[in-house]
Parts: C-alpha cells; sequence; structure tokens
C-alpha cells in the first residue's frame, strides 16, 4: 500500500479533529481561510492589472521572492499550526525517509496556505506572460515554485524540529509578533519611498532575485516573453535543480533526525551542556560581590528568560526603528534619538515582577536597606550595562543620518538625564507597585493586577518626565538665547552628572521602602 494517500488522510483527520475541539477554533480556522482566499484573489487580481506595465516584471518577481522567504521562516514561528511539521513523531513507525517525503510533500499541498501561494504564483506569472510560448512555460513553473516553497518550509522545519519543540524554539515564537511589526514597519517604509520614486527602484533587486528560486521560475516566464530562450532555460534549470535539491535535503535531515540521537540524554557534567549564551561568559568581567552576582543574574535572564527577552527585544528594537526611520523618511528630528533611552529605562520598571515565585530566594538575603540598595544598584548597573552604549549609538546613528553633528552632545545629555531618571522612577516603582507577570501564554500581567500595572508604568514615566524638566527648560532657554546654541555642549556632561544624581538618588530611597515590604512585594509577584 503507498504511503502518500495514508499520509494525506492522516493531514486532513488532524485538521478535522483541530477544528471539532471548539466551536470558536472552527471558527477562527474559516475566517483566517476565507481571508487567506479573498487576499490570494485580490493580489491575482492587483497582478493581473499589473499586465503591460513596465515594471510589472519586477513586482512579479519580488513577490515571489518574498512569498518563498515567507515560507521559509514562517515554520520557525509558527510551529504549532501543523502538527505534521514535527516528524519526530514518526521516529518509531518502520519508515523509510524517501517514501516519507514524498508523502509529507503531497500532504503539505493540502492546505490555506498552498491555495494562498498558487493565487499569488498564477498572478504573477499571467502579469509577465505574452505569447503562448510564455503561457506554455508558465505551467510547469508556477508547479516547480510551488514545490519550491513547500519543500523549503519543510527542510527548514525538519532541520529546526528539536529547536522548535524545545524551549528556545518556544522563545523563538513569542518573538515572532515582534519580527512581524517590524516587518509592517520595513513594509510601510518600502512603500512610502515606491510612492515616490516609482516601481523603477524595484529593478536592481528584480534583476538578483530573478536568478534565486522560487522567483526564477517567474523570471523564466518573462524571459520567454522577451524572447530571451536561453535565459529561460537557464532560470528554468535553476528552478528544477531547486526542486529536486530541497527534498534531497529534507531527506538527508530526515534521516539524520530520526536516527541520531538529541542533547536530552547528555549529563549535567557534560561540557557540552553547559550554558554557553553571553551572560555566561560575562561572569569574569562583572566586579566581585553582590553587584556582580546580581549583575550576572539579571542579564541571565534576559538571556534565558523568554517574556524578559522577548520585552528586551521589542525595545531595543523598537528603540532603533522610531529615530532612523524617520530620519530616512526626511520627517525625523535628532532628539528622537531619545527614544532609545526610554525604551530601554522602562525596563527598570517591575524590576522584582520578573523574578516570579523565584523572588523568596532573593528576598531571603534582603536582611537591611542595604542589602536592598546593593540589590538594587546591582540590576540598575546590569540594565546600563546594555543601555549606555546602545543609547549612545543610536544617538550617533541619528545624528550622522540627518547630518546634526552639532546636537549630538546635546542629545546624549538629555538621554543620558531621561535613563537617570527612568532609573530612579522604576526603583521606586518596582517596591511601590510591584505585579507578576506570568511565565506562560502572551499576557504581561496576572489577573487582577492591571490596575497595579497602569499606576507603575505611567506613574513612573510621569516621575521621570518631572525629573526631566530642569533640564529640558536649560536647553530650551539655550536654543531661545541669544549664542546659547554655541553652549548646548554643555548639556552633555550635564546630562551625564544629573542622570546618575537622579539614578542614585532613587536607589537609594526606594532601597528602605524595599526592605520595609518584602513581604507584600513577594505576595504580588507569586501571583499567577
Amino acid at each position: 500500500m503507498s504511503l502518500t494517500p495514508v499520509v494525506v488522510r492522516l493531514k486532513l483527520s488532524l485538521l478535522r479533529g483541530g477544528l471539532r475541539r471548539s466551536p470558536g477554533r472552527s471558527a477562527a480556522y474559516a475566517a483566517s481561510a476565507a481571508a487567506g482566499l479573498l487576499f490570494g484573489v485580490l493580489t491575482l487580481l492587483g497582478l493581473t492589472a499589473l499586465r503591460g506595465h513596465a515594471h510589472a516584471d519586477a513586482v512579479a518577481v519580488l513577490l515571489t521572492a518574498v512569498l518563498g522567504l515567507g515560507w521559509a521562516v514562517m515554520p520557525l514561528f509558527f510551529p504549532g499550526g501543523d502538527e505534521t511539521l514535527d516528524a519526530t513523531r514518526l521516529v518509531l513507525l518502520p519508515l523509510r525517509p524517501r517514501p516519507l517525503v514524498r508523502a509529507l510533500l503531497v500532504s503539505s499541498l493540502v492546505g490555506i496556505g498552498p491555495l494562498f501561494t498558487v493565487l499569488l504564483l498564477a498572478g504573477a506569472v499571467v502579469s509577465v506572460a505574452h505569447g503562448a510560448a510564455a503561457y506554455a512555460v508558465s505551467v510547469p513553473a508556477v508547479v516547480m515554485a510551488l514545490l519550491v516553497c513547500v519543500s523549503l518550509a519543510r527542510a527548514v522545519a525538519t532541520a529546526n524540529t528539536r529547536l522548535l519543540t524545545s524551549r528556545r524554539g518556544r522563545d523563538l515564537a513569542v518573538l515572532s509578533g515582534l519580527v512581524i511589526a517590524i516587518g509592517v514597519q520595513l513594509v510601510n517604509f518600502g512603500m512610502q519611498r515606491l510612492g515616490s520614486a516609482g516601481l523603477g527602484q524595484l529593478d536592481p533587486a528584480a534583476e538578483v532575485l530573478r536568478w534565486v528560486p522560487p522567483a526564477a521560475a517567474v523570471g523564466a516566464v518573462h524571459a520567454v516573453s522577451d524572447g530571451a530562450y536561453g535565459a529561460a532555460a537557464a532560470q528554468l534549470a535553476v528552478t528544477a535543480a531547486a526542486t529536486a535539491a530541497l527534498p534531497a535535503l529534507w531527506a538527508r535531515g530526515l534521516t539524520r533526525l530520526m536516527t541520531a540521537p538529541d542533547g536530552s540524554t547528555l549529563r549535567p557534567d557534560d561540557p557540552a551542556a553547559r550554558d554557553r549564551g553571553p551572560a555566561a561568559r560575562l561572569g569574569g568581567l562583572l566586579p566581585a560581590g553582590r553587584t556582580g552576582a546580581v549583575m550576572h543574574r539579571s542579564l541571565r535572564y534576559v538571556w534565558r528568560d523568554p517574556k524578559t527577552r522577548a520585552a528586551w527585544v521589542a525595545s531595543l528594537a523598537i528603540g532603533l526603528i522610531v529615530p532612523v526611520f524617520n530620519a530616512l523618511q526626511g520627517t525625523g528630528s535628532v532628539y528622537f534619538a531619545c527614544f532609545a533611552a526610554g525604551m530601554l529605562g522602562v525596563q527598570m520598571f517591575n524590576q522584582f515582577g520578573q523574578d516570579g515565585s523565584a523572588f523568596w530566594m532573593v528576598a531571603v538575603t534582603v536582611a537591611s536597606p542595604r542589602d536592598a540598595y546593593l540589590e538594587l544598584r546591582g540590576r540598575a548597573l546590569a540594565l546600563l550595562a546594555v543601555t549606555l552604549p546602545y543609547t549612545a549609538s543610536v544617538a550617533v546613528v541619528t545624528t550622522a543620518l540627518l547630518g546634526a553633528w552639532g546636537r549630538l552632545a546635546e542629545v546624549l545629555g538629555l538621554s543620558f538625564a531621561l535613563l537617570g531618571a527612568l532609573l530612579a522612577g522604576g526603583a521606586w516603582m518596582s517596591a511601590r507597585f510591584p505585579y507578576s507577570i506570568p511565565q506562560e501564554g502572551h499576557k504581561n500581567v496576572a489577573p487582577g493586577q492591571a490596575g497595579l500595572a497602569w499606576i507603575a508604568i505611567v506613574g513612573g514615566m510621569v516621575s521621570a518626565a518631572l525629573l526631566c524638566a530642569p533640564l529640558l527648560a536649560v536647553s530650551v532657554w539655550l536654543h531661545l538665547a541669544a549664542g546659547g546654541e554655541a553652549w548646548t555642549w554643555l548639556l552633555l556632561p550635564a546630562g551625564a552628572a544629573y542622570g546618575s544624581g537622579v539614578a542614585l538618588l532613587g536607589l537609594r530611597m526606594a532601597a528602605p521602602r524595599t526592605a520595609a515590604r518584602l513581604p507584600e512585594i513577594l505576595a504580588a509577584v507569586s501571583r499567577g
């Protein structure tokens, strides 16, 4: 009996079983299918409308390349979307890799994604096909492009199966929303550039990508339309080679996955099982004593805890995107560089909530306000170890893009003052309004503590704004006073000194309250 129909029926059974679990899941699937079909049809119509446009080939090639990239990365971010992506479930079955690859490849053609891909590919080839020869080539071109996309997704998923089912795979899923948000910003920026400069800007990238599968298949159809049969043959050959090579790589990875042991059998004392992350390598560079230990722990949380890492990556990305993209669009200001300090400074808020129920191990070591001060200082220094160079780098990049080097010192001073104010406000709010962060799911606040979170965040930002007001007033006065702009460089040392003083004062004021409220803090952060 052939394996292929069995696997296809298995795929359909898994789909039906998943939809039967709840009416909500069925409704969500139906809505997503309708949305995907509608978007695919609109894309098909839009590409068809481009037929005859001077740059239709560039648009079709680039969209196909982006489609292939999407097929490659989506299994990494959404492994739960297809239960058959986890090939380890088939390890104990007496199946040979190559028949299994053929069966899984056919089953992968069942679903919303392949249907949307066919619609987009059809629109791409219709937009560039002219003449009977081009339409004849379009049929194998669409088939090979579809097989390349599906095989690429399966090969990537198989190569990363153990990652996707591990804790780091869950970390990757948490970051998927951030990647999508950044991608939306990049698409928005690209659309604005195209709206101002036209589709001709796509031609250089399309000239390269038309030789990369699956976009090479669309490039072959366009080449046939232009009468460049040699180039078309070469592009079809490249696509055919990818169509044959990707399943072979997939089968090789599948064989390795089903026969090689994983790392779960390593002994704890095995050198391969030790932590090799950046936080572990920083241990020898940190100061001795409690301060260094707290810094090491905080940096390890950033590297290993999914929620903490996601918050940091989001802050790092948004803190760079906002000033840089505004500068590239010609609508930015050099003062947008302060956004980087603001985004990372808020990581000081709810410091103890990041520990969760493990905070009791910290609480038992805090016997006096001095201990609480050292704890808060270590956490603040760990934050500064990343924030200071990052803030300075964003300020330099922003001023370079805008050509406003004369205001670099002023922007750095204001950023350092803002960072110090946020550290002070964050330390105080962490002690006064702590709340728990659930470890599972996408919620950042435990049920019933949303009010505490809002008070902590809004109160901290308001206090930071009030603390920064004196330095902002000096900056405004220097710009308004005659000849005052020549002295704005003084804001760099003034901002650094002011931010340091405010941060130290905030830490010292928060330490006694932290030591006095340890039971309340522990109860608050241990919820959920």
